[in-house]
């Protein structure tokens, strides 16, 4: 019995170790919310790693409480059932919630748009493409929308039809677009770039196709588009 639980051990390390790079390949890609490329979208990430650790945490030490009944059933046999509920119900969730509300707090304060306007461009969502305006006035439905690298932007998103949903995977989190309504998001990119955006909201047949292309030029380019009136 001993010979085969050491086997089997052994075999699950080996297929967490295997499966290990298979796991990390899908953190990266054009739409992946843990390889950020802006100050929001990191913030994002940044929860996401504490709350996947906290998660960890918690399940190693269930595995191990597990172990202990099964194994050791002397162990714990100590223990009342109020050692239990005071230490698993009240001592073991406090901190551990406190720590992952607190982080979420401080990160999403740092997602809300204050303090002074940056540059705004008006998003209307249509099934199925995106329409973007600028504040030269230049409007687009070529699904492509252009932004200064290193500077905030606010999107103010509406839609003309139905419900869909604005997002920029790798800049930031997403907003609904609601018709009638507009919703505001600040997103920004750290570096020149292209990066993706999509419709997250199924809105009807033609969802699968609502992509849009982010172009983030240095500002000096940006500034030179405008006044181009491109």
């Amino acid at each position: 019995m001993r010979r085969i639980r050491h086997w089997v051990v052994s075999l699950s390390k080996i297929s967490v170790l295997a499966a290990t790079p298979f796991l990390l390949a899908g953190c990266g890609g054009e739409l992946s919310t843990l390889d950020p490329a802006g100050p929001r979208a990191a913030n994002l990430a940044t929860l996401w790693w504490v709350m996947l650790w906290g998660a960890m945490a918690l399940f190693a030490i269930v595995m191990a409480l597990f172990f202990l009944a099964y194994f050791r059933t002397g162990t714990l046999s100590r223990l009342k059932p109020g050692h239990w509920i005071i230490g698993g119900g009240l001592i073991l969730p406090i901190p551990v919630l406190v720590l992952l509300t607190g982080t979420a707090l401080v990160l999403g304060e740092q997602l809300l748009p204050r303090g002074d306007e940056p540059l705004r461009i008006e998003v209307t969502a249509e099934r199925w493409h995106w329409r973007f305006g600028y504040p030269n006035g230049t409007t687009s439905d070529e699904q492509v929308v252009h932004i200064p690298a290193g500077q905030p932007v606010d999107f103010a998103v509406t839609s003309a039809d139905v419900i869909h949903s604005f997002w920029i995977p790798r800049l930031g989190g997403k907003i609904d677009a609601i018709p009638g309504h507009t919703n505001l998001i600040r997103l920004e990119a750290d570096e020149p770039g292209t990066y993706w955006g999509q419709c997250a909201e199924y809105c009807g047949e033609g969802h699968d196709i609502m992509f849009f292309r982010v172009e983030a030029h240095s500002p000096e380019d940006f500034a030179a588009l405008m006044e181009a009136g491109q």
